[in-house]
């Protein structure tokens, strides 16, 4: 039974570390305040606020609180914008997940000519990057309407369309055996010292299957989080490293790097776009992903 204005003031205290100035900011006496704070911890059964002369501190046990709090009162502060977006005429509010790969490539460029549509000008979308496994789950629990990832990942559930492709090349530094081929297979790069991606990437799965497929190991001098990370350690000399070719147009190196593509039929990869089935995907969400699929279909 924990209402929303109390979980307010109690964030308001603890971001004040004092009880009179949290009670200025709200408009009311500290003594209302002190008394919800009272019961707030006579409702969860445990101190919330160590009081002091100077002030307010929160408890490990508020601390906590405080954590859930911002979460409810930011989700709580959504609701009350989306409704009121309908009620200005606002069609819809399209939630998105992607990969990088994909945001990097055309995505950011075909979501921003749907939203130049006057057609589409009453729909609001946000855009989020995660990796393509995180993509799949917040879209099957119903937390994005719309993902967009390889299609190699596991989309049980969930209705796809195809999208656009990219393709995989190799990043050298100046002065490498490998800089200036036109074309290279992933078997030749395996006699180096590679920069990888973090094991929950959808790249380094990739690489690790192909690697498995020959009777190979990747030796990984480097392993780094970010394809930024990866093309910067690459630029320093440290290692070569497998990446989406289009990423190179974002993370330019100033000539430091150069981009070989893999001559592999599985480097051609294909981006999938996934939603819960038709009958459960908001109205403007159906509208932009068959925009976005008749887009990659006509380009």
């Amino acid at each position: 039974d924990l209402d929303l204005k109390t979980l307010r003031l109690f964030a308001a205290v603890c971001e004040h570390r004092n009880i009179k100035l949290a009670a200025d900011e709200a408009h009311i006496e500290p003594s209302a305040i002190s008394k919800r704070l009272a019961q707030l911890e006579t409702t969860v059964g445990t101190a919330l606020l160590d009081r002091g002369r100077r002030g307010v501190t929160p408890t490990p046990a508020g601390l906590a609180l405080l954590d859930h709090a911002r979460t409810m009162l930011f989700t709580a502060q959504r609701i009350e914008s989306d409704i009121a977006s309908f009620r200005g005429g606002i069609r819809g509010h399209v939630r998105m997940v992607a990969s990088v790969s994909a945001i990097a490539g055309s995505l950011l460029e075909d979501v921003a000519v749907f939203m130049r549509d006057p057609a589409n000008g009453a729909i609001k979308v946000d855009i989020e990057e995660r990796v393509s496994r995180d993509v799949v789950r917040l879209v099957r629990e119903g937390r994005a309407s719309l993902g967009v990832c390889w299609d190699s990942a596991d989309f049980p559930g969930l209705q796809t369309r195809p999208y656009r492709s990219d393709h995989l090349a190799l990043a050298v530094y100046g002065g490498h055996p490998l800089i200036g081929r036109k074309a290279i297979g992933f078997a030749q790069t395996l006699e180096f010292q590679h920069v990888g991606m973090q094991p929950s990437s959808a790249v380094h799965g990739t690489l690790q299957r192909a690697a498995a497929r020959i009777g190979h190991t990747i030796d990984y001098r480097v392993i780094v989080s970010s394809f930024d990370a990866a093309f910067r350690v690459v630029a320093a000399g440290l290692g070569i490293s497998v990446l989406p070719l289009q990423l190179s147009k974002l993370y330019s190196s100033a000539g430091q790097v150069e981009m070989i593509p893999l001559s592999d039929r599985w480097a051609e990869r294909r981006f999938a776009i996934c939603s819960l089935a038709p009958n459960l995907v908001p109205p403007a969400a159906t509208r932009m992903m068959d925009y976005l699929a008749e887009r990659a279909g006509n380009g």
